[in-house]
Formats: C-alpha cells, sequence, structure tokens
C-alpha cells in the first residue's frame, strides 16, 4: 500500500493530482490520500480530507511507501517507522505555502541521504515508476535517545526547542 500525505494545514492539490494520474496510469488500486482541504477530486486513489493522529501513524505503518509533503511530522514518522518516503516541498510561489521553508527542509533531509525528494510532478512521476529502485529507509535506531526524539517532536507541535542551558529557538 501506497500512503500519500499532504497535512492538514493547506491544499496541496499538484501532489495528489500527480498521484492519481499515476495511479490510473499504472493500474495501481492500491493508494490512500490524506488530502487536507483539497478541491481536487480523485479518480483512481481512496482519499479522506484529514485522518486523526492514531489513524496516520496507522496508515503509514501499513504503507510500503509514503508520498509527503516536507511537513517534519509526516518525515519523521516515516523515518521513526523505517518507511521509504519521496518528499515533495510544496512552493510558495505556486500559491502552495507562505514561504519556501519546505524546500529547505527537504533539501536537507536528501543531503542526508534520508528522503527522496521530487521538486516538481515529472520528478514525483519518475521516482514513482522506478520504486523498486529504493533502497529501504533506515529506522531510528533504537538506540537513538529519547530527549533527541523528544526534542523533535516538541519542536514540531510547539515550533519552540528548550535546550539545556535554557536558550529556547524558534
Amino acid at each position: 500500500m501506497i500512503f500519500a500525505t499532504v497535512g492538514t494545514q493547506g491544499k496541496f492539490d499538484r501532489l495528489i493530482r500527480t498521484v492519481d494520474e499515476w495511479a490510473g496510469a499504472n493500474g495501481r488500486a492500491d493508494i490512500f490520500a490524506q488530502t487536507g482541504p483539497s478541491d481536487y477530486q480523485s479518480q483512481h486513489i481512496r482519499a479522506e480530507r484529514f485522518v486523526d493522529p492514531t489513524e496516520f501513524r496507522k496508515h503509514v505503518q501499513a504503507a510500503s511507501l509514503v508520498i509527503s509533503h516536507a511537513g517534519m511530522g509526516s518525515i519523521i514518522t516515516a523515518l521513526e517507522l523505517g518507511k521509504r518516503i519521496i518528499v515533495m516541498p510544496r512552493r510558495a510561489s505556486l500559491g502552495e505555502h507562505r514561504n519556501d521553508h519546505q524546500l529547505a527542509t527537504a533539501k536537507r533531509f536528501a543531503e542526508q541521504g534520508r528522503i527522496a525528494v521530487a521538486f516538481s510532478e515529472q520528478e514525483l512521476v519518475k521516482k514513482l515508476d522506478q520504486l523498486q529502485v529504493f533502497d529501504n529507509t533506515a529506522r531510528f535506531s533504537p538506540q537513538t535517545s529519547p530527549h533527541l526524539i523528544s526534542t523533535i517532536r516538541t519542536f514540531i507541535e510547539t515550533g519552540h526547542v528548550r535546550f539545556e542551558n535554557g536558550d529556547a529557538s524558534c
């Protein structure tokens, strides 16, 4: 099963439309998408606008591949569960977000070799066509510091990180 997600904070019809058209062209009936407040009506994939956090995690766990916007929650969950992930960042120039922080996020994770990134619809289709080429993504190690994971989750939820010396960052 492939799970596509765009988060909950805005439309990302470009990603959903690309996945839907790819599914139709390739006869894929095993794709479920969390579409957010999308205007796009999918033709070939099952979709729901919103799923609760527990259901979201279950979809990621069941997926062999996650296709996502470059949201930290989606990326961290996929990596934590050892799932392959293709990220397509939202672009401010296309009205998909207020700035291009998702481009920076995607580039940084890609530099680390942790995720595959598609910067355009054509790149996403190409990566989907080459699914068999992906290596399995490594999970966070069971020895990963619980403090690190907690700090990342706190940042995702609040936008702030409290360091041991008491400094805060946004």
